[in-house]
C-alpha cells in the first residue's frame, strides 16, 4: 500500500505539470489568435486606407492591353500582375522598411519622384491625344506583337511601381505604431490582397466582351440581349476607362506632389487647395463629395502642369538641339550644281 501511495505522489508534480504546460500552450494559443485578429484587422485598416489609390491602380492598368489580341490580354494582365507583386514584394517592401527604420526623411522625396513620373506619364498621353501624334510602330506584324507585349508591360509595371510604392506607404503609416515584424506581415498581407483584387478586376474588365460574347449564345432571349449589349458597351467603357486612367496618373501624381511639398516644408500650394476644398465642403448632402471633387481636379492641375514641363525637356528640347546641327550643316554646305566646272583656257 506505502509502495502504492508513493507512485502517485510520484505522478503528481508530473501531472500538475503536464497541466501547467497545457495551460502555457493554451495561452499561446489565444495570444497567436489575437494577433492574427490584431494583423488581420490592421491589414484591413491599412487597405482601406490606400482604396482611392488602388481605384487609381484599377483605372489605370486596362489602357494598357487595349489593342492587344484578345487571346493575349490575360497572359499579358499576368505578365503585368506578376510584376506589381514582385515590385511590391521585392522592391518597395525592403525599402520603404528600411527607410522608416532608418532614414525616413527620405520617403517623401521619394514618392515625389515617383508622383513626377506619374505626372509625365499621363501628361504624355494627353499630347499624344491632342496633337494625334503616336509612338513608331515597328515594320513587321511578329515585331510589332513582340514589342508591343513586352512594351506594354514594361510600361504597365513602371506605372504600377509608383502606384504600389503609394499605396504601400499608405499603408505603412497606418500600421506605424506596430512593431517591425508585425509591420513587415501586415505589409505583405496588404502587397498580395491589393495585387489580387486590383489585377482580378483588370483581368474582369479586359474579358467583359467575351462574356457577352458567351452570354449572347445562350438559348434565353433576354440573357443574349443582354450579352449583345455588353459586347456593344465594352469599346465605349474600355474608352472611357482609358481617359480615367490617364486623369488618375495626373490627380494621383499631383496630389503626392501637393502632399510631399507640404511634407517638407513648402505649405502654399497645399493651403491654397485646403482653402477651396473647404469652402465646399458645407453644401448640405454633398459637401464631402465636392470636396473631394476639388481636391480632385486641383491635384490633376498641379499633375498637368509638372508633367507638362517634363514633357517638354523630355521631348522637345532634345529634339530641338538635334535639329539644329542639321540646319546649320544645311546652310553652310554649297548645293551640287549636277555640272562639273568647265577648265579655264590659259
Amino acid at each position: 500500500m506505502r509502495g502504492d501511495a508513493g507512485r502517485r505522489t510520484e505522478h503528481l508534480p508530473m501531472a500538475f505539470g503536464l497541466a501547467a504546460l497545457l495551460d502555457d500552450i493554451a495561452a499561446f494559443a489565444k495570444l497567436a489568435a489575437a494577433s492574427i485578429d490584431d494583423v488581420g484587422a490592421a491589414a484591413g485598416r491599412a487597405s482601406a486606407k490606400a482604396t482611392g489609390v488602388v481605384i487609381d491602380d484599377t483605372a489605370v492598368t486596362p489602357r494598357y492591353v487595349e489593342g492587344l489580341a484578345a487571346k493575349r490580354e490575360l497572359p499579358v494582365v499576368k505578365r503585368i500582375a506578376t510584376g506589381s507583386l514582385r515590385n511590391k514584394l521585392l522592391f518597395i517592401l525592403p525599402a520603404i522598411l528600411l527607410l522608416s527604420q532608418f532614414l525616413p526623411d527620405l520617403l517623401t522625396p521619394l514618392l515625389m519622384l515617383g508622383g513626377t513620373y506619374l505626372a509625365f506619364e499621363g501628361a504624355e498621353k494627353v499630347w499624344e491625344l491632342v496633337s494625334g501624334k503616336h509612338h513608331a510602330e515597328v515594320e513587321t506584324k511578329a515585331e510589332k506583337k513582340a514589342v508591343d507585349e513586352d512594351s506594354v508591360v514594361s510600361s504597365a509595371v513602371r506605372t504600377d511601381f509608383i502606384l504600389s510604392a503609394e499605396i504601400m506607404v499608405i499603408a505603412l503609416n497606418e500600421v506605424a505604431s506596430e512593431g517591425f515584424w508585425s509591420r513587415l506581415v501586415i505589409l505583405v498581407i496588404v502587397a498580395v490582397l491589393i495585387t489580387v483584387l486590383v489585377y482580378g478586376v483588370v483581368a474582369l474588365i479586359v474579358k467583359m466582351d467575351d462574356i457577352g460574347l458567351h452570354l449572347a449564345k445562350r438559348e434565353t432571349p433576354w440573357v443574349q440581349s443582354f450579352g449583345r449589349g455588353l459586347v456593344g458597351a465594352m469599346p465605349k467603357v474600355m474608352s472611357v476607362i482609358s481617359f480615367v486612367g490617364i486623369i488618375a496618373m495626373l490627380w494621383v501624381g499631383g496630389h503626392i506632389l501637393l502632399q510631399g511639398a507640404y511634407d517638407l516644408g513648402w505649405h502654399g500650394p497645399y493651403d491654397v487647395v485646403h482653402h477651396l476644398e473647404h469652402a465646399v465642403t458645407g453644401v448640405a448632402g454633398v459637401g464631402g463629395f465636392l470636396g473631394w471633387l476639388v481636391n480632385t481636379a486641383c491635384s490633376a492641375v498641379v499633375g498637368i502642369l509638372v508633367g507638362g514641363v517634363v514633357v517638354l525637356v523630355a521631348h522637345f528640347i532634345p529634339r530641338r538641339k538635334h535639329a539644329e546641327p542639321a540646319t546649320t550643316e544645311a546652310t553652310t554646305d554649297p548645293e551640287p550644281t549636277g555640272t562639273d566646272p568647265e577648265p579655264t583656257d590659259r
